[in-house]
């Protein structure tokens, strides 16, 4: 995810698994033990996804983003920053209440509680697409698709 082309590439990701699981959580479909067993699985694997997306963002983006001479650049590194522990609390509390123990048995509060969960991965990903992308493009931190997060002007590329 170091590349433009691959935050707009993880961001289709997680937005088709947002879509897939929304049209397979519903009470119809998860009275289908394998079909419970499979939101299950590709929940587990969502979560996953946006602790990595978190981790990579935390490890490769924001350092850079903390030391920019721009006040603006650095205000909104600390806002994604802040935003994140909301996000990692909301998922973990999540994990812990409704998958640790394998029960798919999913009640109406299981999915009121994922609808909200959704909607926060989604709204996560539309500020990063509205504010964060722009900025780094504006600021030059991605030069080309193909060039890292935090290439100097030419002094990485190839």
């Amino acid at each position: 995810m170091h590349t433009l082309d691959g935050y707009r590439s993880t961001h289709s990701d997680l937005r088709q698994m947002l879509d897939d699981l929304r049209s397979l959580l519903t009470t119809e479909q998860l009275r289908i033990r394998p079909n419970a067993k499979t939101a299950y699985e590709l929940l587990c694997d969502l979560g996953e996804r946006v602790r990595r997306h978190l981790a990579e963002e935390d490890r490769s983006l924001y350092p850079s983003l903390l030391i920019h001479e721009d006040p603006k650049v650095k205000s909104i590194a600390w806002g994604f920053i802040s935003g994140e522990k909301p996000l990692r609390q909301t998922f973990d509390d999540y994990h812990t209440h409704w998958l640790k123990n394998c029960d798919f048995n999913f009640s109406d509060d299981f999915l009121s509680e994922t609808r909200a969960v959704f909607d926060l991965v989604a709204q996560r990903i539309d500020r990063e697409e509205q504010v964060l992308l722009p900025k780094l493009l504006e600021i030059g931190m991605f030069q080309d698709a193909r060039a890292p997060l935090g290439a100097r002007h030419g002094a990485d590329r190839w």
